[in-house]
């Protein structure tokens, strides 16, 4: 059974820090493209990162550029997301996702909020 299970979501205040997880389960991690996604309230979803799977090559969407920074470590079947000055427009639900250079991910996490907010 394919998992995704985000974590280390939370309330924090501007210019925080918060490290989400995605820990991942029923397939082989090494072979997929994995990143973030997120959903603030009355928004569509937008891509937040993409993470290749050997070299490290990561992408970013333009307004977390220089405060975020995933990473991955394929032995854990896990996937990081250091989110530093994390401002209010950073809130929103954050999905960890596999297959993120498509259009549509294969495998989707359930979300984590987080809620930036003073």
């Amino acid at each position: 059974q394919v998992q995704l299970v985000e974590s280390g979501g939370g309330t924090v205040q501007p210019g925080e820090s918060l490290r989400l997880s995605c820990v991942v389960s029923g397939f082989t991690l090494g072979y997929y493209a994995i990143g973030y996604f997120r959903q603030a309230p009355g928004k569509e979803r937008e891509g937040v990162a993409c993470i290749m799977t050997n070299n490290g090559y990561a992408t970013y969407a333009e307004p977390v550029k220089g405060r975020f920074t995933i990473s991955r470590d394929n032995a854990k079947n896990t996937v990081w997301l250091q989110m530093d000055s994390l401002a209010p427009e950073d809130t929103a639900v954050y999905y960890c996702a596999a297959d993120c250079t498509r259009v549509t991910p294969t495998y989707w996490g359930k979300g984590t909020l987080v809620n930036v907010s003073s």
